[in-house]
């Protein structure tokens, strides 16, 4: 099994909803997001899924956060912005974008700073 990752960031303001302490008001972060996909083998060339290809979707997705206050945002103008609710938004998308490719997600973490991340896989 191999296991691909890559790491991108957004910058954001979010806050939360009913929480009781600092995060209840409107505060930014630089997220750093870390994708991990699996294979099973490679293909002709050597290679199990292209870096190029998991970053353009993971940036796809990102790109809709970057630079906003994501509780404007879908789904977060719903549901907390939260970094375990990010994860999972993050996770479900891409797994939309990478169906039919040999590859499945393993995880999806979500850092608000160096010391504090999330990590969400399905199972």
């Amino acid at each position: 099994m191999y296991q691909i990752s890559v790491e991108q960031h957004f910058d954001a303001a979010h806050f939360l909803r009913g929480y009781q302490g600092k995060c209840e008001a409107v505060h930014g972060h630089r997220f750093r997001v870390v994708v991990q996909v699996k294979a099973s083998g490679v293909n002709d060339i050597g290679i199990a899924y292209d870096f190029v290809e998991l970053k353009r979707h993971l940036g796809d997705i990102l790109s809709r956060f970057d630079h906003t206050c994501l509780n404007d945002m879908p789904p977060f103008d719903e549901i907390n912005p939260s970094s375990e609710n990010i994860a999972s938004t993050i996770y479900n998308e891409l797994k939309l974008k990478l169906a039919g490719a040999p590859v499945s997600i393993s995880c999806v973490e979500v850092w608000e700073s160096p010391q504090s991340g999330v990590a969400y896989s399905p199972d």
